[in-house]
């Protein structure tokens, strides 16, 4: 049994400037004043650390971040969630996303779940939205509302897929399925190997000097994507 962790952002699906306009509303509430400068696109960074990133950037003092990123985390799902229509209406599927994750769900050796950036409440209304929830075991999942530091969810995946399912997941058989530079560093330092997929804004010469044990241009051939799975795990 194998354990397969998916990103969510611009490896299934992208939901273009909602993100950033989430950022924009949660600063305003809880700031009091817009925000100039808004967190970068496609990085793969948690949403605690570009909260950081973003009070400070936006002029707020090193001395108040401590008690204003727990504020900002326990709003900005409320804020995603009342965007739910333009998450449905204006976000697109990545290319083979659907059948790829389908094909890794039917597999009966292969666990899928996912390791994100995202806090679990936003990460389950961007699948929902699309309806991909069904095809991932997200009660096992790793999410940044369990730790800032993204290479610590794959040990939180795997505890909590030992638990449920009774097999242990180690490096031997656990996967990364990825678009970014991050993706590729929670699993070098987080212990799994990564499935580079240039289906974000990293090339993918850029993903394997990064040190992703295989690339692939996408998730269209889904024969690829079950041989690489195979390739990084011995247990599937």
């Amino acid at each position: 049994m194998s354990l397969v962790l998916w990103d969510i952002d611009r490896t299934l699906l992208y939901v273009g400037d909602i993100d950033r306009q989430v950022y924009r509303e949660a600063f305003a509430e809880i700031v009091g004043r817009p925000a100039e400068r808004l967190p970068a696109r496609g990085t793969g960074v948690t949403m605690p650390l570009a909260i950081r990133s973003l009070l400070l950037d936006n002029g707020v003092q090193e001395t108040d971040v401590p008690h204003l990123v727990p504020r900002m985390v326990e709003v900005l799902p409320h804020h995603l969630a009342a965007h739910s229509k333009d998450l449905r209406e204006q976000g697109i599927l990545i290319p083979g996303a659907l059948a790829a994750l389908q094909a890794v769900h039917t597999r009966p050796n292969l666990v899928p779940t996912v390791v994100t950036g995202n806090l679990k409440p936003n990460a389950l209304l961007k699948l929902e939205a699309f309806d991909l929830d069904g095809y991932l075991d997200t009660e096992i999942g790793g999410y940044s509302s369990d730790d800032e530091h993204r290479p610590a969810l794959v040990a939180v995946a795997q505890k909590r897929a030992q638990a449920k399912y009774g097999a242990v997941f180690t490096r031997s058989n656990t996967v990364i399925i990825g678009d970014s530079l991050e993706d590729v560093r929670t699993g070098l330092e987080g212990g799994a190997p990564v499935i580079g997929v240039a289906s974000g804004k990293t090339p993918a010469a850029e993903l394997a000097s990064a040190g992703a044990d295989v690339v692939l241009d996408g998730l269209e051939d889904v024969s690829q994507l079950l041989n690489a799975i195979t390739a990084t795990t011995l247990d599937s």
